[in-house]
């Protein structure tokens, strides 16, 4: 029951806009500042049109936004509005009868995104940048697997090479590999055994196309932080229909993401309006069989903004 809650920590008073002057009023002046928010109801009741909304109310308000775009209904806010269009008609009738007279059709700055380069900007990061411990998270590997792949890119950072895509660790795998014998007297014991079993979860990554995000030219992180020339946010918009049936890809984005925002973003304390508002659509679609690793980041990053 609710009423066996504990609450550890104290919130606070202080609310910020959601961008959306109607909701803020009926939300008695705007979402607390700590809080987290959940949209739900049944399908059709409009949550996807009133995420839509506060995305817009954001912009405007010169905050970048990152949503993904499981069904390709968010695209639409490049695009304004017209008169001639099908329930043209039906908007204005509805909008005159609550008083909104006002209103005119405007588009919003977007930016779109792919991991496949298809629908949009490919997103990309090399191996080198992800590192050995985020990798070994998306992979699952165990705890002697993980000291494998760490000596992989400690020698390969010696040795003054950069792993830029999944060849470039498959091969470096294979020279340590080769090297098992000498390398164990340096840094302990590197089985043949162990690299085998990186080098299969690797292929489970090429399976899903992780091909396709480790590479160059990587991506920095400021551009999903920028303003268009009349000082609205601009959204970040990724496609998401395909890369919602490649779990792992979709992690391997979401966990470097997540660790970017943080190593990148300074501690400021608190703001008058956020650096950037991540919205997560259709988010039972990604947590439902999410690896727990990328929960757990969830989980981490939400605790750190709340503190």
């Amino acid at each position: 029951p609710l009423s066996s809650i504990q609450l550890r920590q104290k919130s606070t008073t202080l609310r910020i806009a959601s961008g959306s002057s109607e909701l803020d009023a009926m939300c008695g002046g705007g979402f607390f500042r700590d809080s987290i928010i959940l949209v739900s109801g049944a399908t059709g009741t409009g949550k996807t049109v009133t995420v839509q909304g506060i995305i817009e109310g954001l912009s405007h308000a010169g905050v970048p936004c990152f949503v993904a775009d499981v069904k390709g209904d968010l695209s639409g806010l490049a695009m304004a509005g017209s008169p001639t269009g099908k329930i043209h008609d039906i908007f204005a009738a509805r909008a005159k009868e609550i008083g909104q007279d006002d209103w005119v059709c405007a588009d919003t700055p977007v930016q779109f995104w792919d991991l496949f380069g298809d629908q949009g900007h490919p997103i990309r990061t090399t191996i080198s940048e992800m590192g050995p411990l985020l990798l070994s998270r998306l992979m699952d590997l165990n705890e002697v697997q993980e000291g494998v792949l760490t000596i992989a890119f400690h020698v390969a950072d010696k040795d003054g090479l950069l792993l830029l895509d999944l060849d470039d660790l498959q091969s470096m795998l294979t020279e340590c590999a080769n090297r098992a014998d000498e390398l164990t007297t340096t840094y302990g014991n590197v089985s043949k055994q162990s690299i085998g079993a990186i080098q299969r979860s690797l292929l489970q990554l090429r399976t899903q196309g992780a091909e396709h995000f480790f590479g160059e030219p990587a991506l920095e992180i400021d551009d999903f932080l920028t303003l268009d020339d009349k000082g609205r946010g601009i959204v970040n918009i990724l496609a998401a229909d395909k890369l919602m049936q490649r779990p792992r890809l979709y992690a391997a984005f979401l966990l470097w993401m997540l660790s970017e925002l943080f190593e990148q973003l300074p501690e400021v304390g608190d703001l008058d309006r956020p650096k950037l508002v991540f919205f997560f659509d259709e988010a039972h679609l990604l947590f439902d069989d999410a690896p727990h690793h990328l929960l757990d980041a969830v989980e981490q990053v939400v605790r750190l903004i709340r503190s």
